[in-house]
């Protein structure tokens, strides 16, 4: 079976024409596809009753299939996709009241950094995904969108999977969500751990696509413990490819800092933070810790975020406490997958 969603233009042109379709015939399909992004052959109502049907015999409309969804309290949808191999991911579409309309999607299954923190990084590395099932996942929600009169508005690489990890496909995925979705770039964001070659090849690409990276602590030792990367990448390399990156796009990086209480939340973490980025065009996005079972630590309380913004600022850094969305339907990146894997091993060890 042919996966439209692996065909760019002129793939559905040259697929219609071994068919003996004429021209316009491609462009409609294209239309359907990416423009009105209908669920089923049967909508595309301008083409041919034999032409669906043979659609239908022989192409897709993607591969990813549903294996659960959850809906927040606060509109947050957190879906977990089976792919074809049997292997499960994770995205989220965030609704603001602003009108922003933000999906996080994977890029792959499981992850190899081994943060400690992170429910991705406690299950392991399984595979990277292909461009077009990471594009897939954006396409899902942008259909589902525009199907009640909404758009999609942000796409961020933020769920499971280190994105610069699988650097190839993800760059084809963010310039077909560009292009296919019509998103703009400057919407669009991919956050790494800190793969410091990849920082530089990126920053390289001629895109307006923002950067966010991980950092967490502010000494090697610190970040160290809680991210293995830095062992092979010490904090004094990235912040080198982090200058890199801005002097070669002109745009600032955001850093991603996850408040851990008692951890890394007190005032003397942000000073030694706020010193560390003196001087660099950045913004530092705080996120309290989605709690998970392998790891023992909780949120920072609202007071302590607070204090933390409040001394960043000091030092001339803009900071900002990301809301927390999907916490009553295991948002965070990997909760759904090892809550699903955990009642599946329940069942399969309980007596019939």
């Amino acid at each position: 079976m042919i996966d439209l969603y692996d065909l760019d233009r002129d793939g559905v042109e040259a697929l219609l024409r071994t068919w003996g379709e004429p021209r316009f015939r491609a462009e409609q399909l294209w239309g359907w596809l990416h423009e009105r992004r209908v669920s089923a052959f049967e909508e595309m109502t301008n083409l041919p009753k034999a032409l669906r049907a043979r659609l239908m015999d022989e192409t897709t409309l993607g591969t990813l299939s549903v294996a659960a969804e959850q809906q927040s309290r606060d509109g947050t949808v957190k879906r977990l996709y089976r792919l074809s191999d049997g292997q499960l991911v994770e995205s989220v579409l965030m609704s603001y009241d602003d009108g922003r309309r933000t999906a996080c999607i994977s890029s792959q299954a499981g992850c190899a950094m081994a943060c400690v923190f992170c429910a991705t990084g406690q299950m392991g590395f399984s595979r990277h995904l292909s461009a077009t099932e990471i594009f897939e996942q954006a396409h899902r929600y942008a259909a589902d969108l525009g199907a009640r009169g909404e758009r999609l508005s942000n796409v961020v690489l933020m769920g499971m999977g280190e994105p610069f990890h699988n650097y190839d496909a993800v760059l084809a995925a963010v310039r077909r969500i560009l292009s296919d979705l019509g998103i703009g770039a400057r919407h669009v964001t991919i956050s790494t751990v800190g793969l410091v070659p990849q920082i530089r090849r990126f920053a390289d690409e001629g895109l307006q696509v923002r950067l966010a990276v991980s950092l967490h602590a502010a000494t090697d030792e610190a970040r160290g413990a809680m991210m293995p990367v830095n062992r092979r990448w010490p904090i004094g390399e990235l912040l080198d490819a982090c200058r890199y990156y801005v002097d070669r796009t002109g745009r600032r990086v955001t850093f991603e800092w996850a408040l851990i209480a008692g951890r890394n939340d007190g005032p003397e973490h942000a000073e030694r933070l706020g010193r560390l980025l003196r001087g660099l065009p950045c913004h530092v996005n705080l996120i309290p810790l989605n709690p998970t079972r392998g790891y023992d630590g909780e949120p920072t309380a609202e007071p302590d975020a607070a204090t933390f913004v409040a001394v960043l600022e000091r030092h001339g850094i803009p900071a900002t406490v990301r809301v927390r969305r999907g916490i009553d339907v295991d948002a965070g990146c990997g909760q759904l997958k090892s809550e699903v894997l955990r009642r599946a091993r329940r069942a399969a060890a309980s007596p019939p």
